[in-house]
């Protein structure tokens, strides 16, 4: 019975509402645009994702070719402290065990030193590419009308979006974009 009587109510009230105010609320309720990128995809096609890759990879290089050359030369003393181990006295075995612990110290201490280096750089450029990416986005989005962009994820972040047709795969349009705002 109560049921009955709050549907008449909003029956009752609807009636009452003028086309204007049922035209209002029909565009109030209006379907949004949903798109999605892969943000992987984007920077590995870009022109500055590339640059980016590439000098974060020859940063990481130069920093490996300088801890090789190190592990050489820590190898060769080994080598040389090994093959003169009998003929040394004791204290001399002594100094050149202590002079191998110490630069083996600081080639561990290096490495470590490398390795944050190495992460503080790819912290900085990911940060800064993720700026422009996040530009590239909203821009790209705003034009075709999209309320929001969801990225797709991928094997080495969560996957947020199991399905996706192609028609609101803005990658490619991103790719465009971002290209054109980073020359």
């Amino acid at each position: 019975m109560k049921a009955g009587m709050v549907l008449g109510a909003v029956v009752a009230g609807l009636l009452v509402l003028s086309q204007s105010e049922l035209a209002e609320l029909a565009s109030a309720a209006e379907p949004f645009k949903v798109g999605v990128i892969q943000q992987r995809t984007i920077i590995e096609k870009t022109k500055a994702g590339k640059r980016a890759m590439d000098s974060l990879k020859e940063f990481q290089g130069s920093r490996q070719r300088i801890i090789a050359a190190d592990d050489e030369e820590l190898k060769k003393l080994e080598d040389a402290l090994k093959s003169q181990e009998n003929g040394l006295s004791e204290a001399a075995k002594m100094e050149r065990q202590e002079q191998f612990r110490i630069k083996f110290e600081n080639y561990q201490r290096r490495i470590q030193d490398f390795n944050r280096e190495i992460q503080q750089k790819q912290k900085e450029v990911a940060d800064e590419f993720q700026r422009k990416i996040d530009e590239a986005v909203q821009a790209v989005a705003e034009k075709g009308g999209f309320t929001a962009v969801i990225d797709e994820g991928g094997a080495a972040t969560i996957q947020v979006v199991l399905y996706a047709h192609a028609s609101v795969n803005l990658t490619d349009r991103v790719v465009k974009e971002f290209d054109r705002r980073n020359k």
